[in-house]
Formats: C-alpha cells, sequence, structure tokens
C-alpha cells in the first residue's frame, strides 16, 4: 500500500484537529509449528483443528498422522477403522477456480481448506481469504456397526475432476469398495461465488449404525480484513434463516449460542464477506454459537470471531444424501441477490422495522444508481444534498415553530413572574397563552422526530454498504473505513480504548459542523430551569460525543453528517434571512389570540384536569 504523505489535506486536518482539542476540553492459539515436510503440511493443521473444534456432541476416534512413504503406518491407518478399508491415503488437493473465487480441497477430509477471493484485497492488499491455514473445518461424525465413531476429517478422498458443460464438477470418495463409499460433490459453475455441494453415500447402510445420529460439524474462525479490527467485529456475526423466513442472528457484541428449528441457511457474515451453508430442504435443527476473540483494538489480532455449528442429519433408506449449498463471496446485495431461491440478501442486516426497509429500499438502490457514474465521494455528497432538499420542509416547520416560541418569549416570561409562586396556575397560563396564538411547543419536536428513520437508517446504510469499500475520497482510503491523518502506537488509556490510536477528520469536520447548528437553532434559546441539566453543556456535549464515537466508524458516514449539517445550516439561513419574517409572525399570533379558540377533546381534558388539582391544592390548603 502507498505510504500516506503529508499534503495540504492533512494539514487542515491537524489544524482542526489541535484547535478543537484546544476547544473541547480535551486482541490461534500459539502459531502452529512449522511442519517437517509440504506434503504433510494439512493434515498437521486440521488434526489441530479437529482438536480444538469438537463439540459436547462429538467423541471422534483419534486417528494417527499417517506418514505416506511408510506401508506400516498406511496400514495401521486402514486397521484403525475397522472392519472398513475405506480409501488409502493419499496426500494431494484439487483446486477449482472460475475467476472470482478460488476453493482448495484437500483429498484429506474431502473438505475445503482454502477459499479465496479473487478479485478483492484486505486492507494491507492482500487477497482476501475466508478459510486459510486451517481456520475452518467441516465433517461429519457418524458411529459404525462396530460401534466406533468416525469423523470424515480423518478419513483419505479420492478426487475426481470433470465437466459437466461449463461448469467444473470435483467427487472426492472415499470408498470401502467401487460400489462403496461416501461422496462429497462440488460444482463449480462459472463466474458464481455459490457452489453446488451433495453429501450422499452408497452401499455403507451396513457401516453407518442408523440408530444414532450423524452429525454435521461446522467451524471458522473469522479471519481479519479490515484496519480496524473492532470496528470490523461489530459487524461480524453469524445470521441464519429459520422457521420458514425468518431471520435472526447471534450476538456481534460477545459470546453466544443457540439451538434453532426448521434452518435454510447460516450464514457467517465477516462484515464484507460472508460463508454460507444452505439447504434445499433444511435442516430440522442447528446446534449453533459463536465465541468472540477481539478484547482490544490491536494490529496484531489476526481473528475475530469463532463459529461453530453442529447439525444432526437423518438417513434416507440408511444412506446420507444431503443437496446442500456453498457460497463464500461478498455480502454486496448485487450477489446475493442472485440466488433468490435462499434469498441471501437477508444476510446483510439493514436494521430494524421501518428504518431496515428505508436503508434497503430507498437508500440502497439509490446509492447504487448515483455511484454507477459518479466517484463513492460525491455520490455521497449527491445523495446527502437530495435527502436534505427532500427534507427542507420539515426543517422549515421546525424552524417556523422556534420562530413563534421565540416571539411569544416575553410574554411566557411575564406569566413566569407573576405566577412563579404558583407553578399549577402558570402552567394553566402558560397552556392558554399558547392556545389563544395557535402555537404549540411540541411542533417543534414532531419535525426532528420526523428525520429519526432517516438519521438511523443511515447510521446503518454506511457501515454495511459493499459498495463503499475500499473507495477513496480526498484524504479517505476507504469511504467503508476510518480516515485517519494522524496516528500513533503509544497506548494511552482511555483515549486508546475509547478514542482509538488515530485521529480521524470527517469526524472533526461533522463535529464542528454540527456544533454550528446547534449553536444556530438552541444555543441563543436555551433556558435555565431548576432542576434541569445545564442544556448549553448538553450542546458541547454532542458534538464532543460525536468526535469520540465516530472516529472509528465509516468515514463515510461522518462525510454524510458533515455535509449534512453544512447544507441544513445553509436552508436555516434562507430560512432566517430571507422567508420568515418576524414582524408578519408577532401579527400574526396576535390575529390568532383575537379569535375565538375551540378546545379540541384532548386539550379540554387537560385544562379540566389541571384545574382539578389546581383545586384539591386550594383544599389542602383549609
Amino acid at each position: 500500500m502507498e505510504e500516506k504523505k503529508l499534503d495540504i489535506n492533512s494539514i487542515i486536518g491537524f489544524v482542526l484537529i489541535f484547535g478543537i482539542l484546544i476547544f473541547m476540553f480535551y486482541q490461534n492459539r500459539p502459531t502452529p509449528e512449522e511442519l517437517e515436510a509440504e506434503k504433510v503440511k494439512q493434515e498437521q493443521v486440521e488434526s489441530q483443528n479437529t482438536t480444538e473444534q469438537r463439540t459436547q456432541n462429538s467423541t471422534p476416534v483419534t486417528v494417527p498422522v499417517v506418514n505416506l512413504q511408510d506401508s506400516t503406518a498406511v496400514a495401521n491407518y486402514q486397521n484403525s477403522l475397522g472392519a472398513f478399508g475405506f480409501t488409502k491415503p493419499s496426500d494431494g488437493n484439487t483446486t477449482l477456480e472460475n475467476g472470482i473465487l478460488q476453493l482448495i480441497i484437500s483429498n484429506k477430509g474431502g473438505q475445503i481448506v482454502e477459499a479465496k477471493m479473487m478479485q478483492f484485497n484486505t486492507y494491507d492488499s492482500v487477497p482476501v481469504y475466508l478459510i486459510k491455514d486451517g481456520n475452518a473445518s467441516f465433517g461429519l461424525t457418524f458411529s459404525t456397526s462396530d460401534n466406533r465413531t468416525l469423523n470424515t476429517n480423518d478419513l483419505y478422498f479420492e478426487p475426481s475432476l470433470s465437466k459437466n458443460g461449463d461448469n467444473q464438477v470435483l467427487s472426492m470418495k472415499a470408498k470401502i469398495a467401487p460400489n462403496e463409499f461416501l461422496e462429497y460433490r462440488y460444482e463449480m459453475k462459472p463466474d458464481e461465488y455459490m457452489v453446488d455441494f451433495t453429501l450422499r453415500s452408497q452401499g455403507l447402510n451396513g457401516v453407518i449404525k442408523g440408530d444414532k445420529p450423524i452429525n454435521l460439524e461446522w467451524f471458522l474462525k473469522g479471519i481479519r480484513h479490515s484496519k480496524s479490527v473492532k470496528y470490523e467485529n461489530r459487524y461480524t456475526e453469524m445470521m441464519y434463516n429459520y422457521e420458514d423466513g425468518k431471520i435472526d442472528y447471534l450476538s456481534a457484541n460477545g459470546d453466544d449460542d443457540d439451538i434453532e428449528e426448521d434452518v435454510k441457511w447460516l450464514s457467517l457474515k465477516q462484515h464484507f464477506f460472508t460463508s454460507i451453508l444452505a439447504t434445499k430442504k433444511n435442516f430440522k435443527t442447528a446446534n449453533i454459537s459463536t465465541t468472540n476473540l477481539v478484547e482490544e483494538e490491536s494490529k496484531d489480532v489476526k481473528f475475530t470471531k469463532d463459529f461453530n455449528a453442529s447439525i444432526p442429519l437423518a438417513l434416507e433408506g440408511g444412506e446420507i444424501s444431503e443437496n446442500l449449498n456453498w457460497y463464500y463471496g461478498p455480502t454486496d446485495i448485487t450477489e446475493l441477490k442472485k440466488y433468490d431461491q435462499y434469498e441471501l440478501e437477508d444476510t446483510i442486516y439493514w436494521g430494524w422495522g421501518i428504518f431496515g426497509w428505508i436503508n434497503r429500499y430507498v437508500f440502497t438502490p439509490f446509492y447504487t444508481f448515483l455511484s454507477n457514474f459518479l466517484p463513492a465521494g460525491i455520490a455521497i455528497i449527491l445523495m446527502t444534498i437530495i435527502v436534505r432538499l427532500a427534507m427542507s420542509p420539515v426543517t422549515y416547520k421546525s424552524y417556523l415553530s422556534q420562530a413563534k416560541m421565540k416571539v411569544l418569549k416575553p410574554e411566557i416570561t411575564e406569566l413566569s413572574e407573576k405566577y412563579k409562586d404558583n407553578a399549577m396556575k402558570k402552567q394553566q397560563e402558560t397552556m392558554k397563552l399558547y392556545g389563544k396564538a395557535g402555537v404549540s411547543p411540541m411542533s417543534g419536536c414532531v419535525p426532528a422526530l420526523l428525520q429519526m428513520p432517516i438519521f438511523y437508517a443511515l447510521f446503518m446504510f454506511f457501515p454495511t454498504s459493499f459498495a463503499l469499500r475500499q473507495k477513496s475520497f480526498l484524504w479517505a482510503d476507504d469511504l467503508s473505513s476510518y480516515d485517519a491523518i494522524f496516528e500513533w502506537t503509544t497506548h494511552i488509556p482511555v483515549i486508546s480504548t475509547f478514542y482509538g490510536n488515530h485521529m480521524s477528520l470527517f469526524p472533526i469536520l461533522a463535529s464542528i459542523a454540527i456544533f454550528f447548528y446547534m449553536m444556530m437553532t438552541t444555543g441563543q434559546n436555551m433556558p435555565q430551569q431548576p432542576g434541569m441539566p445545564n442544556m448549553k453543556f448538553i450542546m458541547y456535549l454532542m458534538p464532543f460525543m460525536m468526535l469520540i464515537f465516530f472516529n472509528n466508524y465509516a468515514s463515510g458516514l461522518s462525510l454524510y453528517y458533515f455535509i449534512s449539517n453544512l447544507i441544513t445550516i445553509g436552508i436555516m439561513l434562507v430560512i432566517k434571512n430571507v422567508i420568515i419574517d418576524n414582524d408578519k409572525i408577532h401579527a400574526q399570533i396576535q390575529e390568532n389570540k383575537k379569535k375565538p379558540k375551540k378546545e379540541n377533546k384532548f386539550q379540554k381534558k387537560m385544562r379540566e384536569m389541571m384545574e382539578q388539582a389546581e383545586e384539591q391544592k386550594k383544599l389542602g390548603k383549609k
């Protein structure tokens, strides 16, 4: 990666950083040893992972690592499997590749030992791997008729590579005889991240003990791909489709486990990439768990979470038969929508309720459209402008309410002084004044509430949008990550924990913009009332909290808030100086006060309740 040099943008960043600081108060085991020979490397790694991953339900036979040059060791391997002479050990791998995805399948275990994204790199320019160096394991455990428990990870499979039209087909068979075997069949299609995967046995109904469960065991340790491991880990989680279309997930914030029924797919999501196991006939149950591996922000942390799934399978006529699919690829809505039979786009967390709906059906397609012909940063700015203009009527309503309240402030102050010893009476008279003038103190809050779905939807859009990944803008190398203009290695207590070991520029700019916005809207009209917190302190606290919180967030999100607040400030200046006339507002309020005001049921009920309370207060004094 090209080293970042100081330029005018960085200099501006330094000036803003130090200015705002003055102004605002201020984590697989030990690494596996090198294997003695390259040909047994995968065996050693798989053996280590097998030991680590077994769940409580699994009691596998311990099969020694086989030296393929030692005929005695080979014989011992077959003898260790009892009367069943499965395939003679033969080390080796087979590669499937289609231009966008490369899978390496090992003879030992017949499983995928490497899955590489061929068109994507990590933050440090290394290809993105979802499986590599033994971080994942997949196999079946089952009991045999002589009461042993076998795990397919310990078996050797014979590979056979062929073509089915344009598709590559790899058959991996662990054989007892030519017509008695366990087969893993992989079929890779051109330019697709999804691979057809079939599990089946033939002639093993006398080998597999049918009265005990067959467990599919899947383990994966998430490999770090992003600059900030804590930020990536926040969006690394196990999601699943169950019970006829329900979508749920295990906690991304810590260790979690569950047992689910009628499972359609499991997605081990690593922020912008995911490993998915899907089934055409649904798993009856799945025992799933996740373990958090990240304790603090550090460049030395290589993994994010441990994912485990244990799934019991049913025999069909005494044989194994499962039609599955593997998906190794990006959490890109464009790619995931290709597999609508599984509805894999639900593996993206859009947000809850209406917020997710807005994110999924409004902002995602809208930004995708803009980014088709505009650079990523410009597309964000244009989207921000359009969103703010669309919300300008709401901004107008909010400012108009503030202007009306400002006009009424002298009269409200007069009532406060007149009834300073009678809080109930003061409240009654104030409400009467609001009613006569046609002003509601809640009218300024309603526009803000209307903007909340937009705010939260965008808050989820920027961190989860694959379209932003590794897209640059100005000094930001990656709009889906933080835009550091200064970094340090020294761990500073509290600061490193909450702020990080870097300074990001866009959050600083966004904090400054929101500060001036709050100054314009509430800074001059924040009354200090007894028993209430210092509202001006809150006005300073909000930009400060944004500065801290957004320092590790996607720079695209901070860019949005920066531009959004600038536009809002501009709109409000136009409203204040061009559209709204305070004298006309005052005259209109006076006219409204002369007109008879009919109370609605709510107002009448509130007035009666307050009068009753006042009357009871008087009686209590007698």
